[in-house]
């Protein structure tokens, strides 16, 4: 999908560089969140160890994905259930869970974590549950461009499955349902939108803002569960009040939603050197979950100093490395046959 200039006011940042027709602000943008995803799974295994790490995980979580799905929203505005895009939708989406989804489930036998788990295409394992949901939500776009107030509709939407534990884990229809606000607010955002994150007085609050998330987060680990930001359990399912659901739905939402445009405000807009990496991101988000999954059976947790400080910021590194590598080029070749593959044998052709 073609990707629009973003252009900008001479005294605002630089315009996004655009080269063979994709926005390297996006790409930045994309490759960064990435990073933190990885960076995020990484730091799991030593949330018990540390009330730093908890807060530092809290504060990522609450917006790592939901920026992600943002941008997923912006770049699926153009979705209009046409041949062509049904198609890449299957190949795009659909093949790539049949085929990861299947890849987990064995690799989870292997490393004894569920050695007794069928192989189900309706129980998304890991990190199999972006792939459904996006599927679901792009097949939705053209009934969120047509109703007039779709933001608040989809929000109402997520507050309710806050209310229904009954959802269960099909599909993980319970996190598609609660994160879908972001992915319908990506719907709605216009060129002019990114163009405002990106003044200089929004990034010279970036830091700031992030600093006091963490301070909060930190304060707020031993007090509340950051499950909230996962979006895929009920209320009930969390020990919680029924009322509380709707509330802290639209409480996340406004957190994660600040936290997006800082984050976006400090993404660079010109060509980098990991640009090249945000064509590659579905690659790095579908491969390292294998690498963060087997680092528990390896052990790799098992050293006493890996508990410490120094230990999280090597974790740290080392996850973005290895999600770094995992987007490039090399890799991708290896890979398209199953993640972004044509199947040219299995579609119609169309007749004129």
């Amino acid at each position: 999908m073609s990707q629009r200039l973003l252009t900008a006011a001479p005294q605002e940042s630089p315009a996004p560089e655009r080269t063979q027709g994709r926005d390297a602000f996006f790409d930045n943008a994309k490759y960064l969140a990435i990073v933190l995803v990885a960076a995020g799974h990484a730091w799991e295994p030593l949330r018990d160890g540390s009330r730093t790490v908890s807060a530092l995980y809290m504060v990522v979580y609450a917006f790592h994905m939901p920026a992600f799905i943002v941008v997923s929203g912006y770049f699926s505005r153009n979705f209009d259930g046409s041949p062509e895009r049904l198609k890449r939708l299957l190949t795009g989406l659909v093949v790539p869970y049949v085929v990861f989804e299947t890849a987990y489930t064995l690799f989870t036998r292997w490393t004894d974590q569920e050695p007794d788990r069928p192989v189900s295409l309706l129980d998304p394992l890991y990190l199999t549950w972006f792939l459904v949901a996006l599927f679901m939500w792009r097949l939705t776009t053209p009934f969120w461009k047509r109703v007039r107030h779709p933001l608040p509709i989809a929000l109402t939407v997520a507050m309710l499955a806050t209310l229904a534990p009954s959802i269960g884990n099909d599909l993980d229809l319970q996190r598609a349902l609660q994160f879908l606000p972001y992915f319908v607010l990506g719907l709605c955002l216009q060129p002019e939108h990114f163009r405002m994150l990106r003044r200089r007085a929004v990034r010279v609050w970036a830091v700031p803002v992030f600093v006091c998330a963490l301070v909060i987060a930190y304060w707020a680990v031993p007090r509340m569960s950051g499950a909230w930001f996962y979006h895929r359990d009920s209320a009930a399912e969390l020990g919680a009040p029924a009322w509380s659901g709707p509330l802290m739905t639209l409480v996340a939402f406004g957190c994660s939603l600040l936290l997006v445009a800082c984050f976006l405000s400090l993404v660079p807009g010109r060509r980098m050197w990991f640009t090249v990496l945000g064509a590659g991101t579905l690659y790095g988000y579908l491969l390292h979950g294998f690498l963060a999954q087997g680092a528990k059976f390896w052990g790799w947790y098992d050293p006493a100093w890996i508990q410490g400080p120094l230990g999280a910021l090597v974790v740290g590194v080392v996850a973005a490395a290895i999600v770094t590598v995992l987007c490039t080029p090399p890799v991708r070749r290896v890979f398209r046959c199953v993640v972004e593959p044509e199947m040219r044998w299995g579609f119609r052709r169309e007749t004129v």
